[in-house]
């Protein structure tokens, strides 16, 4: 099985990485050999001829401001829009020509889509724009391709985060790797894997 992980050095994406070993894994990032802007409809499409053909598109990226409500600007929602919500869904607009009958999309939303912490609000938002993409897109992919999201919580791993989910369990990169698994690997689609 061949699959490109977008996003790949973040912990998300080095998480899905790890629990496709074994597989021909394609590591794409920004900062990484294929380099991808996942913002950029250009760099998108020029990994896409670069690589050709994928069993399999993981994408683990984006990032959101986290402010009280009334600082939140209609410029931070609009740069988590693009940033999390529009690079995903040009990533599957994209890239379905590019994989193969059978294959898969995997997205990354968050825990903030059904669960609210303080500062949070465009985080839900766009969390919650993507899951809702994925039921939707499930239904009108063709040749067979599944999607699913990976929807973890907070991260063991970002300890820098802990403070703000009070109550919240973090969880292992391991078991956020082995949704990504599941999803890839398995036969499910149109699901969202929470990770709580």
């Amino acid at each position: 099985m061949r699959a490109v992980v977008i996003g790949a050095n973040g912990t998300v994406g080095r998480a899905a990485v790890e629990a496709l070993q074994g597989h021909e894994v394609i590591a794409a990032s920004r900062s990484g050999d294929p380099a991808v802007d996942a913002t950029d409809p250009a760099s998108v499409a020029r990994l896409f001829a670069t690589i050709g053909e994928v069993d399999a598109v993981v994408v683990a990226l984006g990032s959101v401001a986290f402010r009280p409500l009334g600082e939140l600007t209609r410029e931070d929602y609009d740069a988590a829009f693009r940033s999390k919500v529009l690079s995903q869904v040009d990533i599957v607009r994209l890239g379905t020509p590019f994989v193969r009958d059978g294959g898969s999309f995997t997205l990354t939303s968050g825990v903030l889509a059904r669960e609210p912490i303080a500062t949070g609000a465009a985080a839900s938002l766009v969390n919650g724009a993507i899951e809702s993409f994925t039921l939707a897109a499930a239904t009108e992919l063709p040749r067979g391709i599944r999607i699913n999201a990976v929807s973890p919580s907070v991260l063991e791993d970002a300890p820098a985060y802990h403070s703000s989910f009070p109550g919240f369990v973090p969880v292992s990169s391991y078991r956020v790797g082995q949704a990504f698994a599941k999803s890839v690997l398995g036969v499910q689609t149109g699901q969202v894997f929470a990770v709580d």
